[in-house]
């Protein structure tokens, strides 16, 4: 299976600094440095945090529980959280749970960030 593609932490990039863009397999191994990325953008207070998901082929609890963690601090200092670009097969894991119902999820990023 395809672990994360790119090595060490994710991070924005420079032109989108409230935007963090994901690939490959979001899972218990991957999920603490997401966090921490995670993290690191809040502490700025964003109005908006955007997780780009338009690479990422699996989610799992570990990762679901990150987003929910960040989405929390998000909105504790007033800020949108918001994910963008689900693949199918990531879209439906956030349905089964249920998820769909809790975050703001957007078909892109663009969107995300003007909505």
């Amino acid at each position: 299976m395809k672990k994360f593609a790119s090595p060490g932490t994710p991070m924005p990039r420079k032109d989108r600094p409230n935007v963090l863009p994901l690939e490959g397999e979001i899972d218990l191994h991957v999920s603490p440095t997401v966090t921490a990325s995670l993290n690191a953008m809040i502490e700025k207070k964003p109005k908006r945090l955007v997780v780009d998901l338009s690479h990422v082929t699996y989610i799992d609890s570990a990762g679901l529980a990150a987003f929910i963690e960040a989405m929390q601090k998000v909105e504790a200092y007033g800020g949108k959280f918001a994910l963008a670009g689900l693949q199918e097969t990531v879209r439906s894991i956030f349905e089964i749970s249920r998820l769909d119902q809790v975050f703001q999820i957007f078909p892109d990023v663009d969107t995300a960030m003007s909505g």
